[in-house]
């Protein structure tokens, strides 16, 4: 039997034409090729969920590690911030509501320095090994929370990121798209500090997410996470065949 690694070849396009595997075409500017779809550049292949809280991010990607796992890949399931021990220990700092008062700046760098551990010991290792690595979060998060939400802008963010993960970019993002009546009712009890945070807050989160739906359609792909469970893994599923072609091999 044909090992379904064997298909995720380094060869398979992942960004612009000439570029190297994590270095961005000469003629495109850092924001138009890393966050447009450059891909991890490694024999893997990397997929990260993205979305407000309470759009069933989790229990899509656990879905989707099943049926990767089926049709014979390894697959990595992670999530952010977290995913290490010095990741969960972040974590725990930026959700606690104890620490409302953090700065904007001090969230942001918490973040990537989460993430930089990550990749380094967990994303790349299972990547370069040709493992198929889901992430409940990554980059696009900090630009939805950060950038827009905390009104950082998404420049600085764009460049701390590139930075803290050394130019590694997801080759599939997936938006669950949540109506806020129905995503309300699925949040903890006791809201963690960012949950807790005022509407126009979450008002911005989501007019960031948006804007990145928009500017990056090649990498970014929005799923309706409306209706049953099941159903919604059915377009997860066709999002992902279509972009990456998983399942036909």
């Amino acid at each position: 039997m044909t090992d379904p690694r064997d298909t995720l070849s380094p060869d398979r396009p992942r960004g612009g034409a000439g570029a190297g595997p994590n270095e961005p075409p000469e003629d495109a500017t850092l924001d138009e090729s890393a966050l447009g779809g450059m891909g991890s550049g490694l024999k893997g292949v990397f997929i990260t969920f993205e979305g407000l809280d309470g759009c069933g991010k989790s229990t899509q990607m656990e879905f989707l590690a099943q049926a990767l796992r089926e049709r014979g890949y390894v697959v990595l399931v992670t999530r952010e911030p977290g995913g290490t021990s010095l990741g969960e220990a972040i974590r725990g700092v930026l959700l606690d509501p104890r620490y409302h008062g953090m700065s904007a700046r001090a969230e942001a760098l918490l973040y990537a320095a989460a993430r930089a551990h990550l990749v380094q010991q967990v994303i790349r290792p299972a990547l370069a090994d040709g493992q198929v690595v889901l992430c409940d979060r990554y980059l696009d998060s900090s630009l939805a929370y950060q950038g827009y939400g905390r009104d950082l802008g998404t420049d600085d963010i764009i460049t701390l990121n590139v930075w803290a993960t050394e130019c590694l970019f997801p080759d599939l993002t997936l938006f669950l798209d949540l109506d806020d009546s129905l995503r309300f009712g699925r949040l903890a009890a006791v809201p963690d500090r960012l949950e807790a945070e005022d509407e126009e807050f979450h008002g911005r989160v989501a007019e960031g997410y948006r804007e990145l739906l928009t500017g990056h359609p090649h990498r970014i792909r929005r799923v309706d996470a409306r209706g049953p469970e099941t159903e919604v893994f059915e377009r997860v599923r066709a999002v992902v065949e279509e972009e990456l072609e998983l399942f036909s091999h």
